[in-house]
This record gives C-alpha cells, structure tokens and sequence, in this order.
C-alpha cells in the first residue's frame, strides 16, 4: 500500500470495522498482562503524535512507573503538509514535538522522569535510514522488553521502515515485538486478508484510560484544523477507530 492509495482511500468507517469477524475474534489482553511492572516498553513513533494514536491508552497505565517506559521519536513530523503556506516545515518541526510533550502530559506522564529519545531524522526518509535504526535499537534493548511500532505494512513509508527496523532489533536482541496498526485503519476492508489477525490481540482500556486518550489526540492541533482547502491530517474517521475501548496489536 503506497501513500498515494492511502490519501485516494476514502476511508473505512468504524461501522465496516464492527461487522469484521477477524476483528471480533482478536482475543483481549489487559495492558498488566502485557506490560507487567519491571518490563521496559520500548516505543518508537515515526511522527509527532504515532505514540498516542498507536498506544495513548497503554501509555496512560506507566503513570508512577516512567522508569519502565523508553520513547523513541524518529522524526519531528515536518513533512505532514507538504506545501502548506500555513504549515511550513520549519513551524511543524517546532510545533510538533511541543504537542506530544502536551499529549503526554495529558496522560498524566511525568516527562522529567520518561526516557523520551527525539533522533531528529528527516519526515518521509526514514526508509534510508532503517540501518541507523536497526543500530539504535539494538544497542538500547534488552532481552525481554516489549518493541512497539507501527505495523511493517502500515502503508506509510515511514511506519513501514520502523516497523521493519524494529523487527530486526527485536529478533537480534530478544525483545518481543508488538506491531499497531494506523494507517490500516483507514485503507483496510473490515476482514482484509492483508492484516495478520492470527497475531491480533485488543489490549483493554478503561474509561479513564480512553478519556485521557482523547485528550492527548486532541492536543495534536496541526494535525487536526483543515488549512485552507485541504482536510486535517487525520480525519475523523480514521479517529473513531483508533478512539475505541481498545488497541489492536499484532504480537
């Protein structure tokens, strides 16, 4: 899947992805039973705002337990309006991390005590760069700790070199692998046989969890506001999938 499909996708609406048999037999999982204290999640978003949109409810259960949680910010997400006169690479590369720092304060994350890593690499480059980041990783994992990363055939370039980035450093070092979907919320058919939903499981969230979810997409704001005649980056649909009482993970 090219981004140049992704943007003629109309999207597939929450309301395709309630009739998805592959989807209703995705076991649960609590985010205790995946990430137990004393295991490090490692987590590496491609853009400003991928960690909340892959993990926002996930990530809201290490409040009081930073020491666990490593993030990994590969780029600062200046590509994401290409030709904008609003929106210039240079405001995104400033705007975009100071939204995730208050994304994640809307978890009720202590960012003075998070390991949070911003490689500065370039938006849209990433798939030259997946041997640095094959490197990074697997100089900083430990057998054991949970990798988590957009899915290796998200459709973005970007997610698709992170994830397979990933899934070689997880392999080399040990860690277990957890792939999210994103894109593929939007580009997917409700039952795609793309989607390796044998591996599918829909890790839990509370109420709580999935309110502070939402407040931390909503600090996002780039990413939200139409500009001039172009819709906002992530559309309301793609928005209702990932703001449902649960994340999809491929492990």
């Amino acid at each position: 899947m090219s981004e140049n499909l992704i943007q003629a996708s109309a999207g597939t609406p929450w309301s395709e992805w309630q009739k998805s048999a592959h989807l209703a037999c995705a076991a649960w999982i609590t985010p205790e039973q995946l990430c137990p204290p004393g295991r490090r999640l490692v987590l590496v978003a491609p853009h400003p705002d991928d960690e909340i949109l892959m993990a926002g409810g996930l990530l809201s259960h290490f409040q009081g337990r930073e020491q666990d949680l490593i993030l990994i910010s590969a780029t600062d997400g200046e590509g994401s309006h290409p030709g904008s006169e609003h929106w210039s690479e240079r405001r995104l590369r400033h705007q975009r991390p100071l939204e995730s720092q208050h994304a994640l304060q809307q978890l009720d994350l202590q960012l003075r005590e998070l390991d949070w890593r911003r490689l500065n690499l370039k938006d849209g480059a990433l798939p030259r760069d997946e041997p640095f980041l094959v490197n990074h990783l697997s100089q900083l994992l430990q057998p054991g700790d949970l990798l988590m990363c957009p899915w290796r055939l998200d459709g973005h370039c970007d997610h698709d070199a992170v994830g397979r980035a990933c899934a070689q450093a997880a392999q080399a070092r040990g860690a277990e692998l957890a792939e999210v979907p994103v894109w593929a919320w939007h580009w997917a058919q409700a039952d795609d046989p793309r989607l390796p939903w044998q591996r599918a499981r829909r890790i839990q969230l509370s109420d709580a969890s999935l309110a502070r979810k939402r407040q931390a997409i909503a600090a996002h704001v780039s990413q939200l506001q139409a500009d001039d005649d172009r819709p906002p980056v992530l559309s309301a649909k793609l928005l209702e999938c990932l703001l449902q009482p649960f994340e999809l993970v491929f492990l």
